[in-house]
């Protein structure tokens, strides 16, 4: 009673409780909201997870090593055999339609050898489907040459954009010495290279070269080649480390007595700049800014110098998987990654 009209008395007391009880009904108030809001508490992390999927990367371009199989031993590669898996053709299509639902343009086949394979043919099936099926508009290869046929481009030529051939040297010594060749005694990889050039000309392929500067190589001229081949495109990479691939302890290349340095490898681009259709890719560019899928259709995120692979697609979904990948977008466009790569946009002289 005493405190009541102690209270009473007090004008200054009693405002000080109602703030107070305004204080500790406004705290309940937002206390109940918290807990019912999703994601609050233990929910937190499972809606920044929702959220992160719903805001994924659109797969535009896509690279798909769909075997590690290869039968040439490049010292530096950064993809090798460690598995001999291969998808069944129709998962592999499944996953290929997966992709184009979420939003892919362009597809790349790898390896690997992608013509390894049920000799081209698995390779050649994805391609028409790919472009008859899912009306791609680019689709392309990455390979050595050394096992393609004029065959296969009669077969599937047509649903073809791009063809790109691996050569990092004109001379048949440095190719021996990177390991670009199937051994003595066999067909030339620049014979190849030429042959594969004019099918590309002849079957109305868009003709690439990519070539991996090195230290075998930094040093050499290729100028007048490049010309010759009048490739659509001339990828240059900077030999590039990747722990488990071919650099470390379970690696199966040993790839560091090919590395150079930043500084060899401008000097090697600025040699080069009179020709128009190079593109320059250093580790920088490199490392982040391809989205690549692994013979099981996981995405493997290189950020950390070596290749983690997500979930796979074809049981998680694109989304789900494509947020491990990562897949720097930026970076991406930055080294023009996105270019004019249907052929029927190219306005080429057949």
């Amino acid at each position: 009673m005493w405190s009541f009209f102690s209270l009473m008395a007090s004008p200054k007391l009693l405002l000080q409780l109602c703030i107070s009880s305004l204080h500790h009904i406004t705290a309940s108030v937002f206390s109940l909201v918290w807990r019912w809001t999703p994601g609050a508490f233990k929910g937190t992390d499972r809606t920044l997870e929702e959220r992160k999927v719903q805001n994924a990367t659109t797969p535009t371009s896509v690279n798909y090593h769909f075997t590690r199989k290869c039968n040439y031993k490049c010292g530096f590669c950064f993809h090798t055999a460690k598995t001999s898996f291969v998808l069944p053709l129709e998962e592999a299509k499944r996953g290929l339609r997966l992709l184009k639902e979420a939003g892919m343009e362009k597809i790349n086949f790898s390896g690997g050898e992608p013509f390894l394979h049920d000799k081209g043919d698995f390779l050649g099936r994805l391609v028409q489907y790919c472009k008859q099926d899912l009306q791609l508009p680019s689709v392309s290869i990455i390979s050595n040459g050394s096992m393609i046929k004029e065959k296969w481009f009669q077969t599937y030529g047509e649903h073809l954009d791009i063809l790109a051939i691996s050569c990092d040297s004109f001379d048949e010594a440095t190719n021996q010495l990177i390991g670009r060749t199937q051994g003595s005694g066999r067909k030339s990889h620049l014979d190849n290279l030429y042959r594969i050039r004019s099918w590309c000309q002849q079957y109305k392929v868009a003709f690439k070269i990519n070539s991996v500067i090195n230290t075998f190589n930094v040093d050499e001229d290729m100028t007048e080649h490049i010309v010759e081949l009048n490739p659509v495109r001339w990828k240059v990479f900077q030999c590039l480390l990747i722990d488990g691939e071919n650099a470390g302890e379970v690696a199966l290349r040993e790839a560091e007595r090919f590395v150079i340095s930043d500084q060899q490898f401008q000097e090697f681009l600025d040699a080069h700049s009179s020709v128009s259709c190079l593109v320059p890719e250093s580790n920088e560019k490199m490392r982040n800014s391809y989205l690549i899928l692994d013979e099981y259709m996981r995405f493997l995120d290189c950020r950390e110098g070596r290749k983690d692979p997500s979930k796979s697609i074809l049981d998680v979904g694109v989304k789900n998987a494509i947020c491990f990948s990562g897949f720097d977008e930026k970076m991406f466009l930055e080294r023009g990654g996105k270019y004019v790569w249907s052929k029927a946009d190219m306005k080429l002289d057949w």
